[in-house]
């Protein structure tokens, strides 16, 4: 009993030190994410500058006609120097098939400085200036010298500086308010109303701050699609004609309805 007690003593007098794994577990840092949050939404890999609906260089390595149906339904952005954000639906295109397309810039192969983006990577945009103060905006495709021209947009958000934009530049009918079908029915028009300017000829859609292309908002159906002559190129001889400008059948923000195209197209 004396040897015990006497264990008992000196074992309370230099008490034996903690496990280790013990001492140093309430130490240990967090050195991963917390574990509530997934991979997509680590605090590492979000940002708010992100677009997660945007579309990349895929979307437009594509040949011009398919690529024209692709555009419809999805939706186009504009961010302005005051981070505004224009937003419209792609509801009219065009596609300019390149070197044999009669009515394309492009026609025999020819490339100059002011077409240099039809020739560039899918998804390049090719600007050009018409009667000296109006803008129209393609986007080149698969294919030297093929590109989709950007007939007309829904407007979804940012109405009112669209409008302010299309008034600064707009000829005639001076102190009437444009309807919102009015604001972006028309390649000129849509231009006016996000800004788009020169400045932006030979960007890469797929990788601007400034403008890119989200897809359509889950949910959203399949666009009936009427496909007819385009507008304003009579001079191309029997590529006048050919079914090349592609629309939402119905949509009131169409700049030019070919009523005949839609009949043949229900027969």
């Amino acid at each position: 009993m004396g040897q015990k007690k006497q264990r008992l003593l000196e074992a309370e007098r230099h008490p034996s030190p903690p496990d280790r794994a013990q001492m140093l577990a309430p130490l240990e840092p967090c050195l991963g994410p917390p574990a509530a949050l997934s991979p997509q939404r680590s605090i590492y890999f979000s940002s708010p500058k992100s677009h997660s609906a945007q579309l990349g260089s895929e979307f437009f390595d594509q040949p011009a006609v398919p690529l024209a149906r692709a555009f419809l339904g999805q939706v186009l952005v504009r961010r302005l120097d005051d981070g505004t954000e224009l937003r419209g639906r792609i509801v009219e295109t065009e596609a300019y098939l390149g070197p044999e397309d009669e009515a394309a810039h492009s026609r025999g192969g020819r490339q100059t400085s002011r077409n240099r983006g039809m020739f560039m990577k899918p998804g390049t945009l090719y600007v050009y200036i018409i009667y000296g103060m109006y803008f129209c905006m393609n986007v080149s495709s698969q294919g030297d010298g093929a590109c989709v021209l950007l007939r007309a947009l829904e407007p979804l958000g940012g109405l009112e500086t669209m409008r302010q934009l299309r008034s600064t530049v707009r000829r005639g009918a001076a102190g009437r308010a444009l309807k919102d079908r009015e604001l972006c029915s028309g390649p000129s028009k849509l231009c006016q109303a996000l800004a788009i300017d020169k400045s932006f000829d030979q960007r890469d859609l797929a990788t601007d701050k400034a403008m890119w292309l989200e897809r359509s908002p889950p949910g959203s159906s399949e666009p009936a699609v009427v496909a007819a002559a385009r507008v304003g190129v009579g001079r191309a001889g029997e590529w006048a004609q050919k079914p090349l400008r592609f629309y939402v059948r119905g949509s009131p923000w169409v700049s030019v309805v070919d009523r005949a195209a839609e009949q043949n197209a229900r027969a």
